[in-house]
């Protein structure tokens, strides 16, 4: 792909082309489109934005240039405006400072001119014209005029160089005489001719200089009315746009209401489950120093309409928008039917709501944290003061908050209609995280968590802490409502002084019975900030790729950082949902704490050049629909570790569990129950156990190794490692039989976890 040149001299005074622009300590120089125009300079994130967005412009009558080094240069106004710019080469800086200088010092003289004449006010159209016209025919006279002395100066000037040449062939005899007089004669009339010529450009200069500040102060006045006149067509323009929209919107709605199904003529009918959204947020902005990969518009309004012959093949398309509306009514119908048989057969367990508020215990951060700085997050002895009273086998089960999104996804037919809600519940899994600042516990090695919800929601689930060093989970969950999901994650964490990253490891899979999808994905980093001064708050950032290894179908999600500078959203997620040809069907766009909304993709254009010189797809897109919404959080939940409905009941105490299960872990439960100092201490104990337990079962497995024998010191209870067949990775699969021994409560090989024993 060629890459358009750095700059590039253009006719009309303009000069335009790539620099480098510093915009802050974190991003540093960005790669901007500056254009020099009429005295101004201004810049754009790139060369598409040149019609609709200027980032901002400087005038340069104003400005001071500051030569940096070999390639940096500033601009400056004195205060408001500053920018610090970078050329590719010493040669291409050199180039814009000279075209700079010379539009300053234009923009200077149409400065001082402009002011000159200030008092005098614009000349009517009629009048300018008429002016002009006479204006024209005098210099036009004056000109010719120019013209006859330019002619008669060659004409005698010759004649003077031939007298003098004979002049000086003379040896100056009698007749010499009469040969100086002619050379007078000849000499006489170049004077005259010579004065009068002179006397015509007096003349001329005289005219321009009269009636050139009046000239200028007219091209000023048309050059103002022109920029007005373009804002005013850029206003209009947009104006029309939202009408554009306002009207295909108050077509699309009334399709959905019971009296409109019969009539397709004037109704965009076909989007299903009704969008109050604003169609702004169908547009992708990304951070303000982080250009986007793609960018969506509205598609043409014949998209919104079906028709019975098919219009484009899209009305045989519309299958997840009808899906969404028949959910909805699944939904209804199910909660009726729920209603009414509620008071016939006996109600299912009431799950808890809230548990004890957390206690306000103060702590010396420093007297923690200072020796903690460089080591791994979990060889460092933290106090239960940094915890939430939950394990990180109950946080990694969190991720089925949504599981109705699976659950949705299995009744799909069309694979890339299934991989928007396997991507809405890849995001949702992050929602409950956003004001969740505080560490879940490290599960020790061995302890499990089951969550039972066939009853309610029709899955069920495990989780076994399956390595210590690294620490590693696997997480096994199935519903017989057509779906499996696994996975095994590995957490590696670092402490930086500021903030603390995490950054799991380890993939995701999910499987589907009917279709025999089978997707996998990976989890982006975590990073929680202020760790030492400040309020802390969490981030998600990085890019996933959602992959269907049976068909090939794709999803690019990617997570923004947070960045104090960025006009965007916050939290903001942007995604792509392409087929095995590459070719996009879906956009997905929210952010990872409130909701995702997909958009159908019509059509797809390749656009200029963006920041990096890298081409941008342009997507035409139907209207934003609702994909996922979070749940609001419960009454109470800032005293409560922000835990969600789902998390407020997973440390309930169930009957039947193994007693390895992460609701038996004694220290746990005296924290979630407010005994912080006694939570402290029983913690301790419980690391110190495992760690006895870890030197006893290494040197038992010494001998053998240095009998050549190799012994896997190790192995987990409920789960195997195994290569996967799809990926190639080694990892730990549900091996079975925990159901099974939780039905005839046969705990016997499980070990001793938490006991003082």
């Amino acid at each position: 792909m060629s890459e358009p040149k750095t700059a590039s001299p253009t006719p009309g005074d303009m000069y335009k082309g790539w620099l480098f622009k510093w915009t802050n300590y974190i991003k540093g120089y960005q790669r901007r489109w500056f254009v020099l125009s009429n005295g101004l300079l201004s810049y754009y994130r790139t060369q598409a934005e040149m019609g609709h967005t200027c980032r901002g412009t400087i005038n340069l009558a104003t400005a001071n240039i500051t030569v940096e080094d070999s390639c940096n240069f500033v601009i400056s106004n004195g205060g408001t405006q500053t920018y610090h710019l970078k050329a590719s080469s010493e040669v291409e800086r050199q180039r814009w400072i000279t075209a700079l200088e010379l539009a300053k010092a234009k923009a200077v003289k149409m400065q001082a001119e402009s002011d000159d004449s200030s008092d005098e006010a614009p000349v009517s159209s009629q009048g300018d014209k008429s002016e002009f016209q006479s204006i024209l025919r005098t210099l036009t006279c004056k000109v010719e005029d120019l013209s006859t002395c330019h002619d008669l100066i060659g004409k005698h000037g010759t004649a003077l160089q031939r007298s003098l040449s004979e002049l000086e062939s003379l040896k100056l005899p009698p007749e010499s005489g009469d040969k100086i007089r002619q050379v007078n004669e000849r000499a006489t009339l170049f004077r005259i001719t010579s004065n009068a010529m002179i006397n015509a450009c007096r003349d001329f200069l005289s005219l321009a200089q009269t009636h050139s500040k009046k000239w200028q102060k007219s091209l000023q006045y048309e050059r103002d009315q022109r920029i007005r006149l373009e804002e005013t067509l850029e206003q209009l323009a947009k104006q029309h746009n939202n009408l554009e929209r306002a009207f295909r919107g108050a077509t699309v709605l009334p399709a959905s209401s019971p009296g409109s199904a019969g009539s397709s003529k004037g109704s965009g009918g076909g989007h299903g489950k009704g969008d109050l959204s604003d169609d702004d947020e169908n547009e992708f902005f990304d951070a303000i120093e982080d250009a986007p990969e793609f960018i969506t518009v509205p598609a043409d309004p014949k998209y919104h309409k079906r028709t019975g012959s098919n219009v484009s093949g899209i009305s045989s398309e519309m299958g997840l928008e009808d899906h969404l509306r028949e959910e909805q009514q699944q939904q209804q119908q199910q909660a009726a039917n729920q209603e009414s048989a509620s008071k016939e057969l006996i109600p299912r367990k009431k799950r808890r709501n809230r548990i004890p508020d957390k206690p306000n215990y103060s702590l010396n951060l420093w007297s923690i944290m200072k020796n903690c700085i460089g080591k791994e997050l979990s060889k460092i002895p933290m106090p239960v003061n940094f915890n939430e009273p939950i394990s990180m086998l109950q946080r990694l089960t969190e991720d089925l908050e949504y599981s109705e999104l699976l659950d949705r996804a299995a009744k799909c037919e069309s694979s890339l209609e299934q991989l928007c809600y396997v991507a809405a519940f890849t995001v949702s899994s992050y929602s409950t995280t956003v004001f969740r600042t505080g560490k879940p516990f490290n599960p020790l090695l061995g302890e499990t968590f089951e969550l039972d919800r066939l009853e309610e929601s029709g899955y069920r689930s495990l989780c076994e802490q399956v390595s210590h060093h690294p620490p590693a989970a696997a997480h096994h969950a199935e519903s017989k409502r057509g779906w499996t999901l696994r996975q095994e994650i590995a957490i590696a964490s670092k402490f930086r002084g500021k903030y603390l990253s995490i950054m799991p490891l380890g993939s995701i899979h999910c499987l589907f019975v009917n279709s025999g999808n089978h997707y996998t994905w990976k989890k982006v980093n975590t990073t929680v900030h202020n760790i030492i001064v400040g309020k802390l708050w969490i981030d998600q950032s990085g890019e996933i790729d959602i992959i269907n290894h049976k068909t090939g179908d794709k999803c690019h999600l990617k997570f923004a950082p947070y960045s104090y500078f960025s006009r965007d959203v916050a939290r903001k997620v942007t995604g792509v949902v392409t087929d095995s040809s590459g070719k996009a069907h879906f956009i997905l766009s929210g952010t990872w704490d409130e909701k995702m909304d997909y958009s159908r993709v019509m059509q797809s254009t390749r656009g200029e050049n963006g920041a990096e010189g890298r081409q941008k797809t342009v997507y035409q897109t139907l209207r934003a629909k609702d994909l996922w919404r979070r749940n609001p959080l419960p009454e109470n939940a800032e005293n409560m570790y922000y835990f969600s409905n789902l998390a407020l009941s997973l440390n309930e105490e169930e009957e039947g569990v193994a007693p390895t299960d992460s609701r038996l872990r004694p220290d746990q439960r005296m924290m979630e129950n407010g005994h912080w100092d006694e939570a402290n201490s029983e913690k301790q104990r419980l690391e110190e156990k495992q760690r006895a337990v870890r030197r006893k079962r290494e040197s038992e497995a010494v001998k053998p190794e240095e009998e050549g024998a190799h012994v896997d010191t190790y192995k987990a209870l409920w789960f195997e490692r195994k290569e996967d067949p799809v990926t190639g990775e080694v990892t730990n699969v549900y091996r079975g039989g925990y159901w099974e021994a939780k039905e005839k409560q046969d705990w016997s090989a499980c070990p001793d976890v938490f006991s003082a024993s």
